[in-house]
């Protein structure tokens, strides 16, 4: 955990389970090995890991205010698994989707948005409903788009700690595709 004196600027990882490394010990979720990689590479930010297991984007938006108080410079966007899981309304998660950019938007902070995916059990519309709000929210807001959070990851037995979560290993190669999509919005010291 960072001091209180630590003054490097803020990225906030703000998501569910994913991100807060749901079955992993401490140090191993991908916001912590995405701290690592921006230390290796020299650049002089703080990661602080807002992931709450089980959350909606319904949750997130109630949460808002405890990323915002960070005073994040950049903001991963990572919410809408839980919904799509649970069969939730694709317009709310939209919604609740573009409120939480414009929250963030407002307070200053730059927005990259973590994509997801679904089994194709839940059927081709809603899968393709649901796929269609992440791209459309990053347009309209003019926000990084992750495509897919676990690009590289899902569906690998070898990288899942169960059958939807990343293990370490597969946590190190998330926090890699994230960095990727940050990479244009840091500077270095």
């Amino acid at each position: 955990m960072a001091r209180q004196d630590d003054t490097r600027p803020v990225i906030v990882a703000f998501g569910d389970s994913l991100t807060a490394g749901f079955g992993m010990p401490p140090g191993q979720s991908y916001p912590d090995f995405l701290q690592r990689k921006l230390d290796e590479q020299g650049y002089s930010y703080r990661v602080v890991n807002e992931g709450v297991s089980g959350d909606t984007s319904s949750a997130g938006l109630v949460r808002i205010d405890a990323a915002i108080a960070h005073k994040p410079e950049v903001v991963i966007v990572a919410f809408g698994g839980n919904d799509g899981l649970r069969g939730l309304p694709v317009e709310s998660m939209e919604e609740n989707l573009r409120q939480i950019t414009i929250r963030l938007q407002q307070a200053g902070a730059k927005v990259v948005l973590g994509g997801m995916t679904l089994p194709p059990n839940y059927g081709r519309e809603y899968v393709q409903a649901f796929q269609s709000v992440y791209p459309r929210i990053a347009k309209e807001f003019d926000a990084v788009l992750i495509p897919f959070l676990l690009e590289g990851v899902a569906a690998r037995p070898e990288l899942l700690y169960d059958e939807i979560h990343p293990n370490a290993k597969g946590n190190q190669i998330v926090a890699g595709v994230v960095m990727e999509a940050l990479e244009p919005l840091l500077r270095k010291e």
